[in-house]
């Protein structure tokens, strides 16, 4: 396809696992091997992630264009009502995909997205407002492209995404093998969308996983998720704490549990 690639493990009911930006599908090896003895696995990973093809992805509209590709390939399939995972960017393409097609989600687990960033920056952003930062984080991401990733920029971002230092080893590394480019373009539109005016009308039943620690601490981290999804007719809010945003690093068994009760 021309934004994504998936590969299917195990046979059974279908659940999709869609990373976020410039992760690998190894972000979800934690769990995929036992999943797929019940389910069937669909490990969905953006082109140009973990040093792949970029193929469609170096032009503006990487998100859209996962949300098109994964429509496409469970109508080709005859796919309807799987459980949807997404992680960060990933939970955005599910929220977008359980609005522009109800019928593909039976369910959706979100794990720390909200439905539009700017709010991180403000309470009363606007794509306006947010758009002018965003299209300058594109350029100069993008302008690392056929240079080696500078060490420190790697660690800093894993270091602000994960708190133990194993997890942040493992994000710094997936970083330095994306594509720029495409890193690039897809955070560029992940910052420009705003799922808020939708929020009302996405009936599919969500599940949302967000963290809280010593740097969010859980008051802060309720405020903030649950004003964010106030609109939505069907969530339920799981806070996972001493966990950065990479969840099913920081906290592997009570991720693996709580998708298994998403699941169940």
């Amino acid at each position: 396809m021309d934004h994504i690639s998936i590969v299917k493990m195990g046979q059974g009911p279908a659940v999709f696992l869609i990373p976020g930006l410039s992760s690998p599908r190894a972000v979800w090896d934690s769990v995929a091997p036992e999943l797929a003895k019940t389910h069937s696995v669909y490990l969905v990973q953006v082109n140009g992630f973990a040093g792949g093809d970029p193929r469609g992805n170096l032009e503006p509209g990487v998100l859209d264009g996962l949300v098109s590709d994964l429509h496409g390939f469970m109508a080709d399939r005859g796919i309807s009502g799987a459980a949807v995972v997404g992680h960060s960017m990933g939970g955005l393409a599910g929220l977008m995909l359980a609005k522009a097609h109800p019928g593909d989600v039976g369910k959706l687990m979100v794990v720390d997205a909200l439905p539009f960033i700017g709010t991180l920056f403000a309470p009363d952003a606007t794509v306006e407002m947010v758009e002018p930062q965003a299209a300058a984080m594109r350029d100069q991401m993008a302008s690392l492209h056929g240079k080696p990733y500078p060490d420190a920029m790697a660690q800093q971002i894993a270091a602000s995404n994960a708190l133990k230092p194993e997890s942040r080893a493992r994000v710094a590394e997936w970083v330095k093998a994306a594509d720029a480019r495409v890193s690039a373009q897809a955070m560029y539109d992940d910052m420009t969308t705003d799922m808020r005016p939708a929020m009302a009308g996405i009936t599919t039943p969500i599940t949302l996983l967000y963290p809280f620690s010593a740097m969010l601490p859980q008051e802060r981290a309720d405020a903030v998720y649950q004003g964010a999804y106030a609109d939505a007719p069907q969530v339920d809010f799981v806070p996972v704490g001493d966990s950065g945003h990479f969840i099913m690093l920081d906290q592997p068994e009570i991720f693996a549990e709580t998708l298994t009760a998403f699941l169940d």
